[in-house]
């Protein structure tokens, strides 16, 4: 556990751009990486230049998943070591990520195993190379995808295709990916960054308020029914309308009705002045 720089940021346009940073170990997490990715988002959450976030791996590979020399086996001797890491590992994977504040994207560029199926779907979009290579090889070592691996198949994969991949532990790629919803879309490698930060850089042109409320819309209505989420709602708006100082209706709806831009072709941020 002496590595450091295993995370790397750089912010641009409004984006900043997070890298898993162990290429020589396709960037498999390490209890080093869990800890410095913890306190990345720590900071980024606060960071005020920033208002999108892709998350990316450094050289061929996204990630490998959980390093299992590091994590398994040379930690298997200190329960509480074990368990400090595992929950730190587990809470920015699921829980930090899914209820980010700012928008989160997976950008895919490799091979993505095992653990780091969590990384993808714990984010809010997620795009891949077509090169891509992914797989759930927990199987093949005669264990399964656990921790909070078995939780994110059942968000995002129908029964079928998880259990597929989960007990054959065969890979497919990218086009794959998308095809069964784990990432929204898959590019050529070469176009992939381009077509991604262009996309992160269009959504950090929109209100951050009313981007955090449409992940809590949605992400908190999963659990509710319907009547819960439609209270839910009514009082997320109250509280965006409050933090906005009601922009939204003052000058979001406002413009259009003076006709100075139209919503369903185009952001308020161009809107004429």
């Amino acid at each position: 556990m002496s590595e450091s720089n295993t995370v790397t940021v750089d912010i641009k346009n409004a984006v900043a751009t997070v890298t898993l940073n162990r290429p020589a170990k396709r960037n498999a997490m390490s209890p080093t990486l869990h800890l410095e990715m913890a306190e990345t988002l720590e900071k980024l959450r606060y960071e005020k230049t920033s208002r999108v976030v892709i998350v990316t791996g450094a050289g061929e590979s996204f990630c490998a998943g959980m390093d299992l020399k590091q994590f398994f086996v040379e930690l298997k001797d200190d329960p509480p070591e074990f368990d400090r890491i595992f929950r730190i590992a587990t809470e920015w994977r699921s829980r930090t990520l899914r209820h980010f504040p700012k928008p989160t994207i997976a950008m895919v560029n490799g091979y993505c195993f095992g653990g780091a199926f969590s990384i993808v779907e714990g984010c809010d979009l997620a795009f891949a190379a077509k090169e891509a290579t992914f797989g759930l090889s927990e199987i093949n070592f005669k264990h399964y995808p656990g921790g909070s691996v078995s939780k994110s198949l059942a968000n995002l994969l129908r029964p079928r295709e998880a259990l597929y991949y989960a007990m054959t532990g065969r890979t497919f790629k990218g086009d794959r990916a998308a095809e069964i919803g784990f990432i929204n879309e898959a590019y050529p490698l070469s176009d992939l960054k381009k077509e991604v930060t262009a996309l992160a850089e269009e959504i950090a042109q929109k209100d951050p308020d009313a981007l955090a409320a449409c992940k809590d819309g949605y992400r908190f209505s999963l659990e509710m029914s319907a009547d819960a989420a439609l209270n839910f709602a009514a009082a997320k708006s109250d509280q965006l309308s409050l933090r906005q100082k009601d922009s939204w209706r003052s000058e979001g709806i406002g413009d259009f009705l003076s006709g100075k831009y139209k919503p369903g072709l185009g952001s308020h941020d161009k809107a004429e002045s």
